[in-house]
């Protein structure tokens, strides 16, 4: 059975936090007139499935700025443990009662509604959780769809560091518990681009892409239109091109190991 969402609730939850180690305050910072983290909430409302887009962040003063502009947005917002996203998750979605939950970062600026709608649409009743797992998508595309159940279950019982500070690595660890399923980007070899946001590099690459559809008069430009732009400028994807994808993670989970060993 496809297409279960026109009947499902359906909830996106954005992570979003002022702290950054590599970039700080980067979810605030000014991108052609709006903040960072306005834009993804915008993009990520545009999908035709998701009943409400929510934002979970960390209780801090730092992040009293993510408050205020939530709440200037009409956007509802849930603050919990600093280092215990899986639990901020939880929590929201306990209140909420979603069939399912779109999980997105703060980060991507990039996310392209339509990708979702698509992997939604493909979705089977039966999956637990869908994602990229081949990363054929953009880093900063990624999409990640879980049913209420199994973030339940991870919730219980998670229990490595890596598998709380990111939301659904115990799912994706354990293939026997939870059923799996691959969503593949309809276009092919663009895997390797960069377009998320964790360095000052990444932020003039997709400064430059806002600034180019902007001045089309296209805030609604999606991966097909940006893969074009960035083609014909081949020196855009060498700004940001010597970092690696996903180092948030591979730093939790080599700090798990060294946890292991003491």
């Amino acid at each position: 059975m496809k297409g279960i969402f026109i009947c499902m609730k359906v909830a996106a939850i954005i992570q979003a936090r002022y702290g950054s180690s590599r970039l700080p305050g980067k979810i605030l910072m000014d991108l052609c007139g709006k903040p960072v983290l306005q834009r993804v909430i915008e993009r990520v409302r545009r999908s035709k499935y998701v009943n409400e887009v929510f934002v979970v962040t960390s209780i801090g003063r730092e992040n009293l700025p993510v408050l205020r502009l939530c709440a200037d947005l009409g956007v509802r917002v849930f603050a919990g443990a600093e280092d215990d996203v899986l639990d901020r998750y939880y929590q929201l979605a306990k209140l909420v009662k979603p069939d399912y939950i779109v999980r997105v970062t703060a980060d991507c600026p990039c996310f392209d509604w339509e990708l979702l709608d698509r992997a939604l649409s493909a979705m089977s009743s039966n999956t637990d959780y869908l994602s990229d797992f081949d990363e054929t998508l953009p880093d900063g595309l990624d999409l990640e769809i879980v049913r209420f159940e199994a973030l339940e279950r991870s919730w219980h019982e998670a229990q490595m560091a890596s598998e709380r500070e990111h939301v659904t690595q115990y799912i994706r660890k354990h293939p026997e518990i939870f059923r799996l399923q691959n969503f593949c980007s309809p276009i092919e070899g663009i895997g390797h681009l960069r377009w998320t946001l964790d360095e000052a590099e990444d932020f003039t690459l997709i400064q430059s892409i806002y600034r180019h559809f902007i001045a089309e008069g296209k805030e609604d430009f999606l991966t097909g239109g940006i893969l074009e732009y960035v083609q014909e400028n081949p020196k855009l994807s060498q700004i940001n091109a010597k970092y690696a994808r996903n180092e948030g993670l591979a730093k939790s989970i080599r700090e798990d190991k060294i946890a292991e060993q003491l």
